[in-house]
């Protein structure tokens, strides 16, 4: 059961746009994580809800979704996430927020695979510019921004090859390819 959702929960970069996710759904992602583990239970971080067209345009400039795909610039108008969820860590409660970060983003991605979307956990993020467009104040950090929709792209796990390469790519048919260690590689005995 879990391994089902964690195997759907991929990272997506191209979605069906037109697909609305509702400010209730993000509020029901983010309660997941406001509900999963904190480090000394400090609870530092904060989020940002988008879900409206409008502002969703004040944050996609500032992000980079698939950095190891040289010949491509991001998903085109119609493609792009119907939502997003910015993970802010609150400086004012705690400056030790990289784990919770982790385990909030990854409540929230498997939260939403299983209501049948999908997103990408985004660490590439002019934080300066995107802190200027929502006038976000300095005490929160930019941790991660999450990108949500109805995912438009095949992405299927596969086996590193035998020159190691971790990178992801794409195929002649769009096909979204991540290479993950096999599980004897990555176990020390």
């Amino acid at each position: 059961m879990i391994r089902d959702l964690i195997l759907k929960n991929r990272s997506y970069r191209r979605f069906y746009e037109e697909v609305d996710i509702k400010l209730e759904t993000l509020k029901e992602l983010v309660d997941l994580a406001r509900l999963s583990a904190s480090a000394r239970n400090a609870q530092p971080l904060k989020y940002i809800l988008s879900c409206e067209p409008q502002r969703n345009s004040l944050i996609f400039p500032h992000l980079v979704l698939g950095r190891y795909l040289p010949d491509w610039s991001g998903p085109c108008e119609g493609e792009r996430p119907s939502a997003y969820i910015i993970i802010l860590g609150d400086t004012e409660i705690s400056r030790f927020v990289d784990y919770d970060a982790g385990i909030a983003a990854q409540s929230i991605m498997l939260g939403a695979t299983e209501k049948g979307l999908g997103g990408c956990m985004i660490a590439s993020v002019d934080r300066e510019e995107l802190r200027k467009a929502l006038e976000i104040p300095p005490r929160y950090e930019i941790l991660l921004v999450l990108a949500l929709g109805k995912p438009k792209e095949k992405v299927v796990i596969e086996t590193i090859g035998p020159s190691g390469d971790t990178k992801y790519w794409r195929d002649s048919k769009s096909v979204h390819h991540v290479p993950k260690r096999p599980l004897n590689d990555i176990i020390i005995e």
